[in-house]
């Protein structure tokens, strides 16, 4: 283990930001992270995984601790579930494949999703109906204040839409290292009708799909939407789909007559963000090196060499221009830094 110094962070990050950290270690054991937290002499100290879900702004003037923890076990097997244990460091969509290909069904949903474990359940990642809290049995994580290990049940996680206590309450209290899956063995319980995996499926003649058929499924549709970040810097979604109540929906719904919506309670829909977005006339708009991705405008882009503060900035434009059409205010799922 060594702390490096003025590295650059576009490789950590998805969004390919070129932007410097003054000190920089990963950590690839829970000693080593326990070691370096107790080091005195960095004050600013900013935990790094798989940097799917960060923009960064500007030079960190601290120390940079990258999560490289790695490893896939079985905790528990009683034939029909399977509890599987993922390290922090591991990538999100692998550790998927890895579940598939051994038949552990309840996440094949979340196929593509960027990012590592670790950072998955912070902001309950979530696509085509199913939610990380869905498969979630608990996790492991280590208290920045004590450098003690501390057990998160799923109730104690507090999951919510696209939000969990560690955005909360433990909000950079907690360094997550691993995760506990309950997954299904055999009698998987599949998710296909909601956005177009049943139409995938159906264009692929596939009657009785597998999970695996699911995740090919997702992927595709995924694919042929969201940019790779290895070729263009995202972040995948950056803003959240607001809530609102049927009140204001009916009210907009008698401007706006496709206005889409689903119903998430008696009294509240959750509104396509996207869908707004484009209605303000930003999907496929490009400055310079920059914009909103032409297939989805959920997702803010890097073409190459973009600032952090630009793409933040653009951000900011587009939640004005949605908040002053249709009186909605659209949050950022990302972090900003």
């Amino acid at each position: 283990m060594q702390i490096l110094q003025n590295i650059s962070l576009k490789p950590y990050n998805t969004f390919g930001i070129d932007v410097l950290a003054k000190h920089f270690v990963s950590v690839t054991n829970i000693d080593d992270l326990k070691n370096i937290l107790k080091l005195k002499e960095f004050s600013n100290k900013l935990i790094l995984g798989g940097g799917s879900n960060m923009l960064l702004t500007k030079d960190y003037n601290g120390l940079v601790i990258h999560i490289n923890m790695k490893g896939v076990e079985i905790v528990s097997d009683n034939g029909d579930t399977v509890w599987v244990k993922a390290h922090a460091g591991e990538n999100w969509h692998q550790f998927v494949l890895w579940c598939i290909e051994n038949n552990y069904g309840g996440i094949e949903n979340l196929s593509l999703i960027p990012g590592n474990v670790g950072t998955a359940p912070i902001q309950n990642i979530g696509a085509y109906g199913v939610e990380l809290k869905d498969v979630f049995d608990s996790c492991e994580a280590i208290s920045l204040e004590s450098n003690e290990i501390q057990i998160f049940t799923k109730s104690e996680c507090d999951f919510g839409y696209r939000n969990s206590i560690f955005k909360q309450d433990k909000k950079r209290k907690f360094i997550i290292t691993s995760v506990i899956f309950k997954l299904t063995k055999g009698q998987h319980k599949l998710n296909i009708n909601y956005g177009a995996i049943t139409s995938q499926l159906e264009a692929s003649n596939i009657k009785k799909p597998s999970i695996k058929d699911v995740s090919n499924a997702v992927i595709a549709i995924r694919e042929s939407k969201l940019p790779n970040p290895k070729e263009i810097g995202n972040s995948g979604s950056f803003f959240k789909n607001p809530v609102i109540s049927n009140s204001q929906f009916k009210t907009l719904a008698e401007n706006f007559n496709d206005l889409p919506s689903y119903p998430i309670s008696e009294s509240e829909v959750k509104i396509p963000a996207g869908w707004l977005i484009e209605k303000a006339g930003f999907k496929g708009k490009r400055l310079g090196n920059y914009g909103v991705h032409k297939n989805q405008a959920l997702v803010l882009v890097n073409y190459g060499g973009a600032k952090g503060e630009e793409i933040l900035n653009l951000s900011k434009l587009i939640q004005k221009t949605v908040k002053r059409l249709f009186n909605i205010s659209i949050e950022a799922e990302v972090n900003i830094l």
